[in-house]
């Protein structure tokens, strides 16, 4: 077992948030319990993602043992879930000192209790960012049923299976390599594949929402879903173009077919033979013009500049604050 009063004595545990305030009043005292039995002592670092309601004013009045801080990063506008967590992990790289990040939601859906397991695989596995792979989720049938309609889709487009969310550990010498993905701006835990940085799993189970609705619509969830796939868009072009050109070569050997039925044999040609060949030149005409404008919409993204976390976070963050602990 890892001593973590000496293995994780610099440790943040960074939260996006957008109105969940009342879920997160009780979160905190459960994740200060989890690391007191732990012995693991850590900052709390909050990402206001413009949050549309205020926390009361004894929001932060409770007294814990093993949180030393807590910090709100404020954002100027509303930019998403995954674009706060961006946002939160290049603060932390450009002005917080610590060895390891925990990345956890602040509606108690990622329970306290796999803090531990995910720090000690972290510490274990040479630093390798380690992600919590889930084995049970708590949600309706509905959004099971979508939710593996969306990963079979994805996986069919990039080739990437859907196995985790941000519940993850990353030690600072991923997280210095991480903030410098522009695809992180997009999604975190595909930029990290999409980075080629290594991971490790360990397998939890999802736990339920503290208090009030979740603020993630179907809207939302499927911009979600889109980002993290946009992540591989040029992988999911590639597939779509072999996709096309394969309809074109059977486009062309039936087009083909049809003249030389017509031209070297004696075979007869009914009268529908002739619309078919119109069809078919027509569809391979556009099956072309489609190849074409990819390959071209490619090529002029690849003189488009990338937004970078690290150095463009900061037209976004607004003022951070202390709000539980000693000022710095």
């Amino acid at each position: 077992m890892v001593d973590f009063s000496t293995a994780a004595n610099h440790l943040v545990i960074l939260m996006p948030v957008y109105n969940d305030w009342h879920a997160l009043s009780l979160l905190l005292p459960r994740l200060d319990r989890e690391l007191s039995i732990n012995r693991i002592n850590a900052r709390v670092f909050l990402v206001d993602d413009g949050s549309t309601v205020v926390p009361a004013d004894n929001f932060f009045s409770f007294e814990y043992a093993s949180i030393q801080s807590i910090d709100v990063l404020s954002l100027r506008r509303n930019l998403g879930h995954q674009r706060a967590i961006a946002a939160g992990l290049s603060y932390i790289e450009a002005n917080v000192n610590c060895h390891y990040l925990i990345i956890m939601d602040g509606d108690g859906e990622d329970e306290p209790s796999d803090i531990p397991l995910l720090l000690q695989k972290c510490i274990t596995s040479g630093d390798k960012i380690v992600f919590a792979a889930r084995t049970r989720r708590s949600e309706g049938w509905l959004f099971k049923f979508l939710y593996q309609l969306y990963r079979v889709v994805h996986f069919l487009l990039t080739g990437v299976r859907v196995r985790v969310g941000n519940f993850s550990v990353v030690p600072i010498t991923a997280l210095r390599r991480l903030v410098a993905v522009s695809e992180l701006w997009n999604h975190y835990a595909a930029a990290v594949h999409k980075a080629k940085l290594p991971v490790d799993f360990v397998s939890t189970a999802r736990g339920c929402r503290l208090a009030g609705p979740s603020q993630m619509n179907i809207v939302g969830l499927v911009v979600h879903g889109l980002s993290a796939m946009a992540v591989f868009g040029d992988r999911i072009g590639v597939r779509l173009l072999l996709l096309v050109f394969l309809g074109m070569l059977l486009d062309l050997g039936a087009l083909l077919s049809v003249i030389a039925v017509r031209l070297f044999t004696s075979w007869a040609i009914p009268g529908w033979a002739t619309y078919a060949t119109g069809i078919l030149l027509v569809i391979l005409v556009q099956m072309s013009l489609v190849v074409l404008v990819f390959i071209f919409v490619i090529l002029a993204s690849r003189d488009r500049v990338n937004f970078i976390p690290a150095r463009d976070y900061v037209h976004l963050a607004g003022a951070v604050q202390r709000v539980y602990g000693q000022v710095a």
